[in-house]
């Protein structure tokens, strides 16, 4: 017993994926029906308990189901594991431990198969189990020899998991030790009337201070991608927005804030509340992209009493790539922000300054505003004001930085 327990981690359920999931039923069935046993089963050991992660019954009123958590002391798989019970019991009458489990005759069990699930290094993931009500002594050493061998296609597709696992929970602490420490930083852009060069805005931006083991800086767009890929970039978004207002308490009041959100944060309704701290006529909702919009309706649903109340909604990097101007089509927003992509060296690429002239067109005509992003030469301003465009951004205005830097060094050009 002392072996298994050493052997045996403490710890949450292993987030098994779809595909292994689906592989371990598949597997389960095939084995269940080729030795004709009435139930087989893969059960994960948790130190005190176990779980059921899969089950296959011929029989519909199994005992148990996948996701069941019992005791580790109930049934055989502890005993198999340490080897106070053989693996292969052809008639569980004939082995006095055997005999005396309660579970032997409460279920009953005739005939029980099962081998440890054992991963890298020795550690016991749990144990690959069938069993049948009655004895079975057609079951024979090959019949064992095959399980085992099932057993370590389902470790190695396990510990596939397993290391997947292993890096979400590292992540999941890396964002948390990021936040721990105040990460995400919140500093502002200023967005400019390009008739003028009076601010008329700014949009928040995050930074995180925190580096990887190695020094390495992240940057903002890595930090929330890493979130919505372990499933906390709705949270870290909505901590980023609420960050964002407070900061921009000390801005002006005319100017506008704008801050980035994704669709399915913006679709989780859950973002008006924090948006509700702040006067709606001056935010801007910035719609990212961090996967492919497979249904607008959630999305325009959620905005619509948000614009109703005064809110506005831009799509950022338009012109960069189909899914924006279809962003365009579908959202109808009151902003379009022209790509810094496409910004760049505007005033001498013929096929740059095209494509912002027909957005700029297309602006006038429905009544929306287009932001160019990324200025950073005075010939890239000219060209825009040329061309009509409202308003812009870029380092040759100024910098991200902290509102109070911000409105203390804010110098615009002539």
């Amino acid at each position: 017993m002392d072996d298994l327990s050493a052997n045996v981690a403490d710890r949450a359920p292993l987030l098994i994926s779809p595909h292994v999931a689906q592989n371990i039923d598949r597997i389960l069935h095939a084995i269940r029906c080729h030795l004709r046993m009435d139930v087989a089963f893969v059960s994960e050991f948790l130190g005190a308990d176990r779980i059921f992660r899969s089950v296959d019954a011929a029989d519909p009123s199994a005992p148990f189901e996948a996701g069941d958590l019992i005791p580790m002391a109930a049934g055989y798989c502890r005993h198999v594991v340490a080897g106070d019970l053989p693996e292969l019991i052809p008639d569980t009458r004939a082995v006095a431990l055997a005999r005396s489990i309660p579970e032997t005759s409460a279920i009953p069990i005739g005939a029980h198969l099962s081998v440890p699930i054992r991963l890298e290094g020795g550690q016991v993931f749990g144990t690959f189990c069938c069993f049948s009500h009655a004895p079975n002594h057609d079951l024979k050493s090959s019949d064992l020899e095959m399980v085992r061998t099932f057993g370590r296609v389902v470790a190695s597709d396990i510990a596939t998991d397993l290391r997947a696992d292993e890096e979400r929970r590292a992540t999941i602490a890396r964002i948390n030790a990021a936040i721990g420490q105040g990460d995400p930083g919140i500093v502002c852009q200023p967005i400019v009337r390009l008739d003028d060069l009076s601010v008329a805005g700014v949009e928040c931006l995050s930074r995180f201070s925190r580096r990887e083991d190695g020094g390495r800086e992240r940057f903002p767009d890595e930090w929330f991608a890493d979130a919505h890929r372990v499933g906390m970039g709705q949270a870290l978004e909505m901590l980023a927005v609420f960050k964002a207002l407070d900061v921009a308490r000390v801005l002006p009041e005319s100017w506008t804030v704008s801050v980035n959100i994704s669709p399915e944060t913006v679709a989780s309704f859950e973002v008006a509340a924090i948006l509700a701290r702040f006067d709606p006529a001056r935010i801007v909702i910035e719609i990212t992209e961090h996967a492919p919009i497979q249904d607008y309706e959630p999305i325009i649903r959620a905005l619509a009493p948000l614009r109703a109340a005064g809110v506005r909604v831009a799509i950022d990097d338009a012109g960069a790539g189909y899914s924006s101007l279809k962003h365009i089509l579908i959202m109808r927003p009151d902003i379009i922000k022209f790509d810094v992509s496409l910004t760049r060296n505007v005033d001498s690429d013929p096929m740059r300054k095209a494509l912002a002239a027909a957005l700029g067109e297309f602006a006038r005509r429905t009544g929306t505003s287009v932001v160019a992003e990324g200025i950073e030469t005075q010939a890239e301003l000219d060209t825009l004001r040329e061309l009509r465009f409202n308003k812009g951004q870029g380092y040759f205005f100024g910098r991200p930085q902290p509102p109070a830097e911000l409105l203390a060094g804010l110098v615009q050009p002539r």
